[in-house]
């Protein structure tokens, strides 16, 4: 079989530009396992409609394993007409099968076949993205059972705001991973849906099964319209808006990684297996491992927005612009990971240094709100102790190392 599998409407091929406009195989060969599991249950479900012998079925399943253990090899042939991993897959068939091949398609589009195909995909990324949330959570849980009384300098405003334990700052992050965790397998649930049956978008007139086909697959639920099914990438986009949110909450870290491994703040030693050099200048430490993460979060933004301007013009149903849906998920779904892996192992094997934290965190000024209500404990309103406070430290905070013990100081002051 040569040509587009649409050529039998048209007395020309299409010109080269607009086959390379088409052409998505590219990037969607990775769906091969997924487009192979759909065509299974498919021939399962023309079979028990009647429309196929068993023998066609188990041809048909012969066929594909030969396509799967090419695809493994990396033997698979792709020919210029193929527009797309299903199209290619369809003709392997054919040219296998001859009339038995031909007959897969009975019922079915590109259109239910491809967003059935992505789900699937997706499903399976979410997992695996899920649980390197959790590794991650571990290299944070870790640290904070390594250093468990190991008192560091608190922020607000990058500026030096109150005394607290390194591991209250580090389960912050591991609280905020834990809500990333969830917008994940939310996203999950709502790509747990089979689209197969809706065809190109109003079903179709054989006697197909999609309850069955959608089980078959280990879909939890079906579409409930069909032109809903193949028209809607709702599922990615909230896929990647968690994606993007996580990736953000991962920049956020590196930033602090950047900054604790700096000789400025010293607070921190990166493994060696974890950091870099210069080319030119040989002391050189340099922390890009976390530098790459917060790069890595823009461009997973951008793969929101991406799907976003593609979506929000289309009317219902299937339009080929959303050919363009592929590309901004696998690339998401990639770097989120990447993400995950590199800043777990970094944050693993990291090297903190309490001495140095303990002293930033005694900072003079530290302990000012401390102070302003030992205060209002003795009874001053609590304006009035954070205006004396404030005064205290404009006055002395230079060269008066704040305790609690001068409480007295400032009720004498204040009085």
């Amino acid at each position: 079989m040569t040509g587009p599998l649409w050529k039998g409407r048209f007395s020309k091929p299409p010109s080269e530009a607009l086959a390379e406009l088409s052409r998505s195989v590219q990037f969607d060969a990775r769906l091969w396992r997924q487009d192979i599991a759909c065509g299974r249950a498919h021939a399962a479900n023309l079979r028990n409609a009647g429309l196929i012998s068993r023998k066609d079925e188990k041809d048909l399943n012969a066929g594909l394993d030969a396509a799967a253990q090419a695809f493994e090899d990396g033997t698979f042939r792709f020919e210029a007409s193929d527009e797309d991993v299903h199209s290619a897959l369809e003709r392997f068939l054919t040219d296998e099968l001859g009339e038995t091949g031909a007959r897969i398609h009975a019922g079915r589009s590109r259109n239910d076949l491809v967003v059935t195909d992505l789900r699937l995909w997706l499903k399976e990324r979410i997992v695996g993205l899920a649980q390197g949330l959790q590794d991650l959570q571990g290299a944070l849980l870790g640290k904070c059972k390594q250093y468990p009384d190991c008192l560091a300098p608190g922020y607000t405003h990058l500026q030096r705001a109150q005394p607290v334990l390194l591991s209250h700052h580090l389960l912050a992050h591991a609280f905020a991973l834990s809500r990333d965790f969830d917008r994940l397998t939310g996203a999950y649930r709502r790509a747990d849906v089979s689209g197969l049956g809706a065809a190109a978008f109003a079903g179709t007139t054989l006697p197909l099964d999609p309850v069955k086909v959608g089980e078959d697959l280990g879909f939890s639920a079906v579409f409930d319209n069909s032109a809903d099914a193949v028209g809607c990438r709702d599922f990615a986009l909230e896929f990647l808006s968690a994606a993007a949110i996580a990736a953000v909450q991962l920049s956020r870290i590196g930033e602090e990684v950047v900054l604790w491994t700096s000789a400025e703040f010293g607070f921190a030693t990166l493994d060696d297996e974890f950091a870099t050099g210069s080319s030119i200048m040989p002391q050189k430490k340099n922390a890009d491992v976390a530098e790459l993460v917060r790069a890595k979060s823009a461009r997973i933004t951008a793969d929101l927005m991406h799907l976003l301007g593609v979506l929000k013009g289309l009317p219902m149903a299937y339009n080929r612009d959303l050919q363009e849906d592929k590309e901004p998920v696998f690339d998401a779904a990639d770097s989120l990971g990447l993400s995950l892996s590199a800043l777990a192992g970094a944050l693993g094997s990291i090297i903190f240094h309490p001495a140095r934290m303990e002293e930033a965190a005694a900072d003079g000024a530290a302990g000012a709100t401390d102070l302003a209500e030992a205060l209002v404990v003795k009874g001053v309103p609590f304006r009035r102790a954070h205006e004396a406070v404030g005064r205290l430290v404009a006055r002395w905070a230079p060269a008066f190392p704040w305790a609690a013990a001068a409480s007295p100081i400032a009720c004498a002051w204040i009085s």
